[in-house]
Protein backbone atom coordinates (compact mmCIF):
# COMPACT_ATOMS: atom_id res chain seq x y z
CA UNK A 1 0.00 0.00 0.00
CA UNK A 2 2.85 2.34 0.13
CA UNK A 3 2.40 3.26 3.56
CA UNK A 4 5.74 3.83 5.31
CA UNK A 5 5.86 1.37 8.71
CA UNK A 6 2.54 -0.89 7.77
CA UNK A 7 3.67 -4.41 8.07
CA UNK A 8 0.15 -5.87 8.93
CA UNK A 9 -0.55 -9.63 10.55
CA UNK A 10 -3.59 -10.68 9.45
CA UNK A 11 -5.32 -12.71 11.45
CA UNK A 12 -8.83 -14.59 11.21
CA UNK A 13 -11.08 -15.25 14.25
CA UNK A 14 -12.20 -14.01 17.56
CA UNK A 15 -10.14 -16.44 19.33
CA UNK A 16 -6.56 -15.70 17.05
CA UNK A 17 -7.26 -11.83 17.68
CA UNK A 18 -8.37 -11.96 21.21
CA UNK A 19 -4.81 -13.75 21.90
CA UNK A 20 -2.87 -11.64 19.84
CA UNK A 21 -3.89 -8.09 21.12
CA UNK A 22 -6.70 -8.83 23.75
CA UNK A 23 -4.79 -7.47 26.54
CA UNK A 24 -3.40 -4.65 24.75
CA UNK A 25 -6.46 -3.14 23.82
CA UNK A 26 -7.73 -3.55 27.47
CA UNK A 27 -4.84 -1.70 28.78
CA UNK A 28 -6.11 1.37 26.65
CA UNK A 29 -8.67 1.69 29.10
CA UNK A 30 -8.66 5.12 30.87
CA UNK A 31 -6.31 6.86 27.85
CA UNK A 32 -7.56 9.29 25.85
CA UNK A 33 -7.98 9.25 22.51
CA UNK A 34 -5.71 12.41 21.07
CA UNK A 35 -6.33 11.75 17.47
CA UNK A 36 -6.45 9.52 14.61
CA UNK A 37 -5.89 9.39 10.56
CA UNK A 38 -6.79 7.61 7.69
CA UNK A 39 -6.51 7.48 4.00
CA UNK A 40 -7.92 10.06 1.79
CA UNK A 41 -7.95 10.90 -2.07
CA UNK A 42 -6.54 14.49 -2.33
CA UNK A 43 -8.72 14.68 -5.33
CA UNK A 44 -11.93 14.31 -3.75
CA UNK A 45 -11.51 13.45 -0.54
CA UNK A 46 -13.32 10.02 -0.90
CA UNK A 47 -12.43 7.91 2.36
CA UNK A 48 -9.83 5.10 0.90
CA UNK A 49 -11.12 2.14 2.88
CA UNK A 50 -9.08 -0.64 2.40
CA UNK A 51 -6.03 1.31 4.08
CA UNK A 52 -5.46 1.04 8.17
CA UNK A 53 -7.22 3.44 10.30
CA UNK A 54 -4.54 4.68 13.05
CA UNK A 55 -5.96 5.76 16.74
CA UNK A 56 -3.97 7.47 19.03
CA UNK A 57 -4.56 7.11 22.27
CA UNK A 58 -1.85 9.29 24.16
CA UNK A 59 0.92 8.45 22.52
CA UNK A 60 0.33 4.79 21.87
CA UNK A 61 -1.07 4.08 18.38
CA UNK A 62 -3.62 1.18 17.18
CA UNK A 63 -3.85 0.27 13.76
CA UNK A 64 -6.77 -1.33 12.18
CA UNK A 65 -7.07 -2.40 8.74
CA UNK A 66 -9.51 -5.16 7.79
CA UNK A 67 -9.41 -7.32 4.74
CA UNK A 68 -10.73 -10.15 2.52
CA UNK A 69 -14.03 -11.41 3.91
CA UNK A 70 -12.30 -12.07 7.20
CA UNK A 71 -9.26 -10.93 7.54
CA UNK A 72 -8.23 -8.34 10.81
CA UNK A 73 -4.65 -6.88 11.53
CA UNK A 74 -3.98 -4.80 14.43
CA UNK A 75 -0.86 -3.12 14.74
CA UNK A 76 1.23 -0.87 17.25
CA UNK A 77 2.85 2.34 16.70
CA UNK A 78 4.14 1.11 13.56
CA UNK A 79 2.62 3.65 11.05
CA UNK A 80 4.43 6.83 10.66
CA UNK A 81 1.50 9.62 9.43
CA UNK A 82 3.94 12.52 8.36
CA UNK A 83 5.35 10.13 5.76
CA UNK A 84 3.98 10.50 2.36
CA UNK A 85 2.23 7.90 0.71
CA UNK A 86 4.04 5.90 -2.16
CA UNK A 87 3.42 3.51 -4.60
CA UNK A 88 0.19 4.61 -6.27
CA UNK A 89 1.82 5.93 -9.34
CA UNK A 90 -0.04 3.87 -11.33
CA UNK A 91 -3.24 4.82 -10.23
CA UNK A 92 -5.22 8.27 -10.85
CA UNK A 93 -6.02 9.91 -7.72
CA UNK A 94 -3.61 10.67 -4.96
CA UNK A 95 -3.93 9.02 -1.31
CA UNK A 96 -2.93 10.81 1.85
CA UNK A 97 -3.15 11.04 5.40
CA UNK A 98 -6.06 13.00 6.35
CA UNK A 99 -7.03 13.93 10.27
CA UNK A 100 -10.50 14.71 9.65
CA UNK A 101 -13.36 12.37 9.86
CA UNK A 102 -17.04 13.31 11.47
CA UNK A 103 -17.78 10.03 12.68
CA UNK A 104 -14.47 9.83 14.36
CA UNK A 105 -13.97 13.48 15.42
CA UNK A 106 -16.29 13.89 18.96
CA UNK A 107 -14.50 10.90 20.22
CA UNK A 108 -11.50 13.11 20.23
CA UNK A 109 -10.44 13.93 24.10
CA UNK A 110 -12.68 11.60 25.55
CA UNK A 111 -11.34 8.66 27.93
CA UNK A 112 -11.86 5.36 26.50
CA UNK A 113 -14.24 3.33 29.06
CA UNK A 114 -13.25 -0.28 27.20
CA UNK A 115 -12.27 -1.51 24.70
CA UNK A 116 -14.37 -4.70 23.03
CA UNK A 117 -13.77 -7.36 20.58
CA UNK A 118 -17.55 -7.80 18.50
CA UNK A 119 -17.85 -11.27 16.83
CA UNK A 120 -20.88 -10.76 13.70
CA UNK A 121 -23.02 -13.71 14.63
CA UNK A 122 -26.12 -13.28 12.46
CA UNK A 123 -29.28 -15.16 12.16
CA UNK A 124 -29.02 -15.78 8.55
CA UNK A 125 -26.93 -19.30 8.30
CA UNK A 126 -25.79 -17.90 5.18
CA UNK A 127 -24.70 -14.65 5.77
CA UNK A 128 -20.60 -14.25 4.58
CA UNK A 129 -19.66 -12.06 7.10
CA UNK A 130 -20.69 -14.40 9.94
CA UNK A 131 -17.51 -14.94 11.83
CA UNK A 132 -16.20 -11.44 10.87
CA UNK A 133 -14.37 -9.37 14.46
CA UNK A 134 -14.82 -5.70 14.86
CA UNK A 135 -12.38 -3.74 17.18
CA UNK A 136 -15.08 -1.40 19.47
CA UNK A 137 -14.16 1.47 21.47
CA UNK A 138 -16.53 2.62 24.05
CA UNK A 139 -16.45 6.38 25.46
CA UNK A 140 -18.70 8.72 27.74
CA UNK A 141 -20.22 9.67 24.17
CA UNK A 142 -21.13 6.80 22.77
CA UNK A 143 -19.10 3.85 21.20
CA UNK A 144 -17.37 3.44 17.86
CA UNK A 145 -16.44 0.10 15.52
CA UNK A 146 -13.86 -0.49 13.21
CA UNK A 147 -15.73 -3.48 11.28
CA UNK A 148 -15.21 -5.35 8.11
CA UNK A 149 -16.79 -4.18 5.14
CA UNK A 150 -16.19 -7.55 3.42
CA UNK A 151 -12.55 -6.60 1.67
CA UNK A 152 -12.43 -3.04 3.27
CA UNK A 153 -13.00 -1.27 6.43
CA UNK A 154 -16.54 0.02 7.73
CA UNK A 155 -16.57 2.44 10.47
CA UNK A 156 -19.31 2.63 12.46
CA UNK A 157 -20.78 4.83 15.28
CA UNK A 158 -23.40 4.35 18.14
CA UNK A 159 -25.01 1.30 19.49
CA UNK A 160 -23.43 -2.19 18.22
CA UNK A 161 -25.89 -4.21 15.93
CA UNK A 162 -27.40 -6.66 18.16
CA UNK A 163 -26.16 -9.68 16.29
CA UNK A 164 -22.73 -8.56 17.38
CA UNK A 165 -21.22 -10.78 20.02
CA UNK A 166 -19.80 -9.02 22.43
CA UNK A 167 -16.36 -10.23 23.89
CA UNK A 168 -15.24 -8.20 26.54
CA UNK A 169 -11.46 -7.41 26.89
CA UNK A 170 -9.31 -7.45 30.47
CA UNK A 171 -5.40 -7.00 31.25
Amino acid sequence: MGITGFEPSFLVGIDAVRRAHGSRLAALTGRRLTGFALVRFAEDGDWVADCPVVFDFDGVKVVVCHTKFDELAIGWDPIDTAARITGWEWFELTPQWSYDDERLEPFVGQELREAALLEWRPAAAADMAAGTVAVEFVFAGGGLRISNGLDENHIEVGAAHPEYVRHPLTR
